[in-house]
Protein backbone atom coordinates (compact mmCIF):
# COMPACT_ATOMS: atom_id res chain seq x y z
CA UNK A 1 0.00 0.00 0.00
CA UNK A 2 2.76 2.15 0.89
CA UNK A 3 4.20 1.78 -2.21
CA UNK A 4 1.76 2.25 -4.41
CA UNK A 5 1.54 5.68 -2.89
CA UNK A 6 5.13 6.73 -3.58
CA UNK A 7 5.02 5.47 -7.07
CA UNK A 8 1.27 7.42 -8.19
CA UNK A 9 3.64 10.26 -6.22
CA UNK A 10 6.34 10.05 -8.34
CA UNK A 11 4.38 9.58 -11.53
CA UNK A 12 2.27 12.50 -10.40
CA UNK A 13 5.64 14.32 -9.93
CA UNK A 14 6.92 13.37 -13.38
CA UNK A 15 3.61 14.72 -14.70
CA UNK A 16 3.14 17.43 -13.39
CA UNK A 17 6.81 18.87 -13.50
CA UNK A 18 7.76 17.93 -17.34
CA UNK A 19 4.03 18.08 -19.41
CA UNK A 20 3.29 21.33 -17.64
CA UNK A 21 3.05 24.08 -20.15
CA UNK A 22 6.14 26.53 -19.36
CA UNK A 23 8.15 23.50 -19.24
CA UNK A 24 11.34 23.16 -21.32
CA UNK A 25 10.80 19.80 -22.62
CA UNK A 26 6.99 20.57 -23.83
CA UNK A 27 8.54 23.89 -25.97
CA UNK A 28 11.07 21.00 -27.29
CA UNK A 29 8.34 19.00 -28.75
CA UNK A 30 5.61 21.28 -29.78
CA UNK A 31 8.51 23.10 -31.92
CA UNK A 32 9.46 19.67 -33.44
CA UNK A 33 5.41 19.92 -35.13
CA UNK A 34 5.28 23.62 -35.85
CA UNK A 35 3.91 24.53 -39.13
CA UNK A 36 6.08 28.10 -39.18
CA UNK A 37 9.24 27.66 -36.84
CA UNK A 38 11.66 30.07 -35.43
CA UNK A 39 14.87 29.80 -37.45
CA UNK A 40 18.80 30.55 -36.26
CA UNK A 41 20.48 32.21 -38.48
CA UNK A 42 23.14 29.77 -37.93
CA UNK A 43 21.70 26.67 -39.45
CA UNK A 44 20.13 28.87 -42.14
CA UNK A 45 21.15 30.15 -45.94
CA UNK A 46 19.22 32.54 -47.92
CA UNK A 47 19.12 32.78 -51.69
CA UNK A 48 17.21 35.32 -54.15
CA UNK A 49 17.76 34.59 -58.00
CA UNK A 50 21.02 32.15 -57.44
CA UNK A 51 22.18 35.25 -54.67
CA UNK A 52 23.03 34.41 -51.31
CA UNK A 53 22.40 36.93 -49.12
CA UNK A 54 24.84 38.93 -46.62
CA UNK A 55 25.27 38.11 -43.19
CA UNK A 56 23.64 41.08 -42.12
CA UNK A 57 20.73 40.85 -44.24
CA UNK A 58 20.34 37.32 -43.52
CA UNK A 59 19.84 37.74 -40.07
CA UNK A 60 17.09 40.77 -40.24
CA UNK A 61 15.17 38.43 -42.64
CA UNK A 62 15.42 35.61 -40.41
CA UNK A 63 13.93 38.38 -37.67
CA UNK A 64 11.55 38.90 -39.95
CA UNK A 65 10.28 35.80 -40.27
CA UNK A 66 10.63 34.75 -37.22
CA UNK A 67 8.09 37.65 -35.89
CA UNK A 68 5.67 37.28 -39.14
CA UNK A 69 2.07 36.43 -38.03
CA UNK A 70 0.40 33.32 -39.46
CA UNK A 71 -2.22 33.82 -41.03
CA UNK A 72 -3.21 30.57 -43.02
CA UNK A 73 -2.65 27.21 -44.27
CA UNK A 74 -3.44 26.02 -47.61
CA UNK A 75 -2.93 23.14 -49.64
CA UNK A 76 -0.71 22.14 -52.32
CA UNK A 77 0.43 18.52 -53.85
CA UNK A 78 3.79 18.29 -54.39
CA UNK A 79 4.78 19.58 -58.02
CA UNK A 80 2.80 22.58 -57.92
CA UNK A 81 4.93 25.27 -55.69
CA UNK A 82 5.62 27.50 -58.52
CA UNK A 83 1.81 27.49 -60.17
CA UNK A 84 -0.15 27.69 -56.85
CA UNK A 85 0.88 31.21 -55.58
CA UNK A 86 -0.37 33.89 -57.89
CA UNK A 87 1.21 32.84 -61.84
CA UNK A 88 -0.24 36.28 -63.40
CA UNK A 89 2.78 37.69 -61.20
CA UNK A 90 6.57 37.70 -61.79
CA UNK A 91 7.79 37.14 -58.26
CA UNK A 92 11.36 35.53 -57.50
CA UNK A 93 11.37 33.34 -53.94
CA UNK A 94 13.53 33.70 -51.29
CA UNK A 95 14.71 30.44 -50.88
CA UNK A 96 15.59 29.29 -47.27
CA UNK A 97 17.79 25.81 -46.95
CA UNK A 98 17.61 24.79 -43.27
CA UNK A 99 20.16 22.24 -42.17
CA UNK A 100 19.59 20.86 -38.87
CA UNK A 101 21.46 17.64 -38.25
CA UNK A 102 20.19 15.04 -40.89
CA UNK A 103 17.47 17.19 -41.57
CA UNK A 104 17.13 19.33 -44.68
CA UNK A 105 13.99 21.78 -45.07
CA UNK A 106 13.78 24.46 -47.72
CA UNK A 107 11.05 27.32 -47.43
CA UNK A 108 10.41 29.47 -50.89
CA UNK A 109 9.17 32.59 -49.68
CA UNK A 110 7.12 34.85 -52.12
CA UNK A 111 6.47 38.40 -50.89
CA UNK A 112 3.73 40.44 -52.21
CA UNK A 113 2.57 43.70 -51.11
CA UNK A 114 -0.68 42.90 -48.71
CA UNK A 115 0.92 39.18 -47.41
CA UNK A 116 3.99 36.51 -47.55
CA UNK A 117 3.42 33.10 -48.82
CA UNK A 118 5.70 30.44 -47.82
CA UNK A 119 6.17 26.65 -49.33
CA UNK A 120 7.68 24.18 -46.91
CA UNK A 121 9.35 21.46 -48.37
CA UNK A 122 10.36 18.54 -46.12
CA UNK A 123 11.28 14.77 -46.84
CA UNK A 124 8.63 14.02 -49.57
CA UNK A 125 5.88 16.60 -48.21
CA UNK A 126 5.28 19.87 -49.10
CA UNK A 127 3.13 22.60 -47.31
CA UNK A 128 1.91 25.77 -47.68
CA UNK A 129 1.42 28.80 -45.60
CA UNK A 130 0.28 32.66 -45.94
CA UNK A 131 1.98 35.26 -43.47
CA UNK A 132 1.70 39.05 -42.69
CA UNK A 133 4.57 40.73 -41.89
CA UNK A 134 4.96 44.26 -43.11
CA UNK A 135 8.84 43.99 -43.20
CA UNK A 136 9.06 40.57 -45.12
CA UNK A 137 6.41 42.09 -48.00
CA UNK A 138 8.87 45.43 -47.90
CA UNK A 139 12.16 43.45 -47.79
CA UNK A 140 14.51 44.41 -50.47
CA UNK A 141 17.99 43.37 -50.99
CA UNK A 142 20.56 45.98 -51.18
CA UNK A 143 23.24 47.07 -53.40
CA UNK A 144 25.87 47.95 -51.68
CA UNK A 145 27.12 46.50 -48.06
CA UNK A 146 24.00 48.11 -46.62
CA UNK A 147 20.87 46.29 -45.80
CA UNK A 148 17.71 47.93 -46.29
CA UNK A 149 14.09 47.20 -45.22
CA UNK A 150 11.60 49.66 -46.37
Amino acid sequence: MTWTVVISVMIGFFVKFFLSPPSAVVDWYLSKFALHPKLNSKDVSITINGKHLEEEEKIKFIDYFNEAAFLEEYWIFPGNEELFLHPDTNVSPFVIDVKRGKKQVNFLVYSYDDHVDVVKQYKNKVVSYSLRSNYLQKFTISTNTKSSAV
